[in-house]
């Protein structure tokens, strides 16, 4: 019976989650006018030693603006996306940069900057993608500059690359931003 319970407990605890990021999820969808959407919903996966993780946003188009000045403006926090709250679920403990993050559910904000943008990991979740709280901040780490094409990226990224065994790199790459941080699952 206790493990019924227990199993019980775990699967409403799930559905829970899911159903909180699919209701976030879904604010990213545009209003019936608005043909294509302005900032699509977008998400990247990636799988560490058997675990996921996920990211949730939705992805801002530049449309003429810059980054840094008229758009994500440098040094304040960005909600890293558009409209709802940016979502990453892990499976896995990681440590990201220097940060251990436990597996579970959190928002990531980033403040950009001309040079080495810093990502914010934040225990709040479900909230409007604007609504932050430093108070929850898990902890800040401090992202490196990667290479950058010739061509501004139109529409925001995340995603993740150079993945091998339980290690990769977590990319934000926006007009001429591409930055990264390391991203290891330790548990």
């Amino acid at each position: 019976m206790r493990k019924f319970f227990y199993c019980r407990s775990f699967l409403l605890g799930v559905a829970a989650v899911m159903f909180t990021i699919a209701q976030a999820h879904s604010q990213c969808k545009p209003p019936a006018n608005q043909n294509p959407p302005l900032s699509p919903a977008a998400q990247t996966s990636v799988s560490l030693d058997g675990k996921s993780i996920t990211i949730y946003y939705c992805a801002p188009s530049l449309r003429g603006r810059t980054v840094g000045d008229q758009i994500a403006p440098y040094d304040k926090v960005w909600r890293t996306g558009a409209n709802t709250s940016t979502t990453m679920v892990t499976e896995a403990t990681l440590r990201i940069g220097k940060l251990v993050v436990p597996a579970g559910t959190y928002t990531l904000y980033s403040i950009p900057a001309k040079s080495g943008w810093l990502l914010i990991v934040n225990k709040q979740t479900g909230q409007w993608g604007t609504v932050y709280n430093s108070g929850q901040d898990l902890g800040r780490v401090k992202m490196m500059d990667g290479i950058v094409g010739s061509a501004p990226v139109e529409k925001f990224q995340i995603d993740f690359a150079h993945t091998h065994g339980n290690k990769t790199e977590m990319h934000l790459r926006w007009g001429l931003a591409n930055v990264y941080v390391p991203v290891e699952a330790v548990g």
